[in-house]
């Protein structure tokens, strides 16, 4: 993983006060539900002490757990896998994710594409290194003044939203999307380690999230 990501990604080394979302970066996604209400599944124990012999139960096991996700949450899973294959003009590759009851996290990585490398990379939107909450239209719908700001993050997470919403209207399955996204662009090899750790071990630690509802 650590290889992979200094062979491969180049991430920007200084702290800018604007951002230009459709510049080669890698992204640390947050969407949430709308209320938070739990749509995607369950998180689920998958290691019971009483389903083990007697005779090899240690003196301390520690409960596994992992996220059961019910069919509304495996079209999200789905749709998030689609997300490369569906714009290969964004040169874009996903990371670590997971789907949650309640919320998605996912990384996702921009490289270097014919939207981002043109003339049309001298604008930049707003201050997006220290994490902040971005509404699907903040980036793209600045009238294309400054030429095609669809190809980039916004435009990205708003087809997946949209994809996951058509699904459950399509199915009568009362759903929707918290309006905003939430976002953070990582700087260094040791963040993503710990990003990718906390995507990974979300369902483990589910109960001591800051999204958990029971």
């Amino acid at each position: 993983m650590t290889e992979l990501f200094k062979n491969k990604y180049r991430i920007p080394s200084t702290r800018l006060q604007t951002w230009n979302y459709a510049d080669n970066a890698m992204y640390f996604v947050t969407i949430c539900t709308a209320n938070r209400g739990c749509f995607f599944g369950n998180v689920v124990e998958t290691q019971c002490i009483a389903s083990l012999p007697a005779n090899k139960l240690p003196q301390f096991i520690e409960p596994e757990y992992k996220m059961e996700l019910n069919n509304l949450g495996k079209i999200t899973e789905m749709e998030w896998l689609k997300t490369k294959e569906l714009r290969p003009d964004m040169n874009l590759e996903l990371n670590e994710y997971v789907v949650m009851p309640n919320h998605f996290h996912a990384i996702i990585f921009i490289d270097d594409n014919r939207y981002n490398t043109s003339k049309y990379n001298n604008y930049r939107g707003r201050d997006a290194m220290h994490c902040v909450s971005t509404t699907d239209d903040d980036v793209s719908n600045q009238k294309n003044k400054f030429g095609p700001q669809a190809k980039n993050l916004a435009s990205v997470i708003r087809g997946f939203k949209s994809a996951v919403t058509t699904y459950a209207r399509k199915n009568n399955i009362p759903f929707d999307w918290q309006a905003r996204f939430h976002d953070h662009i990582i700087t260094s090899n040791k963040e993503y380690l710990r990003i990718a750790d906390y995507i990974v071990n979300n369902p483990k630690n589910w109960r001591d999230d800051r999204f958990y509802i029971k």
